[in-house]
């Protein structure tokens, strides 16, 4: 298990900005399910959704950011877990570009690709492995995507995808936990950090899309994203 403990250039839980984080919460005192809940609840809830610069952001500019999508939530979650001694790995896939339809529309829509790299962590957990996928989306968004988008049933869009948007498996309880699962349309397999995972199959942008989304489209998204969650009632 010391492989999935290390720190890593993007599992930067070393920084100092991080350890100040963990030491003030206390959760290396709680006992280990409750410690993996406390964690997964921190940065579910307490880290919004939305879009940072990179997919390859090290975890203490995510935290530094305050809000997160897929790859970048799932760096953090990982950070953290490994800062207080929960072994974890790195999940890879791709989800159908469909999952971001309403975040971003019409012509910035269309110049997305098709597949979209995503991710999400494994925890080590009464000697299985338990998806943390679930850690994507914050309460609030989902309380204002219910609201202003879809209240029951399956869904896909703006973000989500799940067989039950009213209830959909977030919640911490020692099981797979999930919110994008139903657009995934390929599996990349395990990975013992996103270091690994991002030197084999690359990031989602480069070149000038890249350059679109850092400058522009990214905030169009996460302006989209807030303007949902003020819908939460």
């Amino acid at each position: 298990m010391e492989v999935q403990l290390r720190p890593t250039p993007i599992l930067d839980y070393d920084r100092p900005s991080v350890q100040a984080l963990v030491a003030k919460r206390g959760w290396r005192d709680l006992p280990y399910g409750i410690r993996i809940g406390a964690v997964y609840d921190f940065v579910r809830n307490e880290i919004g959704f939305g879009y940072n610069t990179s997919d390859e952001l090290a975890a203490s500019q995510v935290l530094a950011d305050g809000y997160g999508q897929c790859n970048t939530k799932t760096s953090l979650l990982m950070a953290l877990l490994r800062a207080v001694d929960v072994p974890c790995r790195f999940h890879g896939a791709t989800i159908d570009k469909r999952l971001q339809k309403g975040v971003v529309d019409g012509i910035l829509y269309r110049l997305a690709p098709r597949d979209i790299l995503h991710s999400w962590a494994e925890v080590r957990f009464e000697d299985r492995w338990v998806d943390l996928e679930g850690v994507i989306l914050d309460a609030d968004y989902l309380s204002g995507l219910r609201n202003k988008v879809a209240s029951d049933g399956a869904f896909l869009g703006y973000g989500a995808g799940t067989e039950n948007i009213d209830d959909p498996p977030v919640a911490w309880t020692g099981t797979d936990t999930a919110i994008q699962k139903t657009g995934v349309n390929r599996d990349l397999g395990t990975y013992e950090d996103p270091d690994d995972f991002y030197r084999k199959h690359g990031t989602n942008l480069t070149g000038v899309r890249n350059l679109m989304f850092r400058t522009v489209i990214r905030h169009v998204m996460n302006r989209k994203v807030a303007a949902i969650r003020s819908c939460r009632g």
